[in-house]
């Protein structure tokens, strides 16, 4: 018998605060609540002893309704240097097609640049499989699609 199991997307970066506000705005998410008996992740981290030059060392995001899978930022001492060989497709245009979801989806790449994301490519439907997509990156350069 086979069991699923749930899943984390992992992000290698240079600044989690920043990034993780950034996704949280991309996909509707929100920062994981501090642990039980904490206001916030600053006075918990606090008192847990943590030098404030360590506190932007991770950060999580949730989907509210706990469907989605939990994304965890992690500071690391390297920048990104190629292409991700994984990336999220964040599903911005669900059942439109052609013109339409073309549209939808440079409504959602002009809204995310405004929070810091490029664009890096637009490529055209070509049915009867290919939808038509946009290529983006996150404010550190980390690779995700519109669809």
């Amino acid at each position: 018998m086979t069991t699923t199991r749930a899943v984390q997307i992992a992000i290698d970066c240079a600044d989690p605060a920043a990034l993780s506000a950034f996704w949280i705005e991309a996909l509707g998410y929100k920062l994981q609540d501090p642990p039980p008996g904490f206001g916030s992740w600053e006075e918990a981290l606090e008192a847990m002893g943590v030098p404030p030059a360590e506190r932007n060392r991770a950060s999580a995001i949730l989907d509210p309704q706990g469907n989605g899978p939990r994304v965890f930022f992690q500071r690391v001492p390297e920048d990104k240097r190629v292409k991700n060989r994984m990336h999220l497709d964040v599903r911005a245009a669900p059942g439109l097609q052609g013109e339409e979801r073309m549209a939808a989806l440079e409504a959602e790449a002009d809204r995310l640049a405004g929070l810091g994301a490029k664009r890096l490519a637009r490529h055209e439907p070509r049915p009867p499989l290919a939808f038509g997509h946009i290529v983006m990156a996150d404010p550190e350069g980390n690779e995700f699609c519109l669809d």
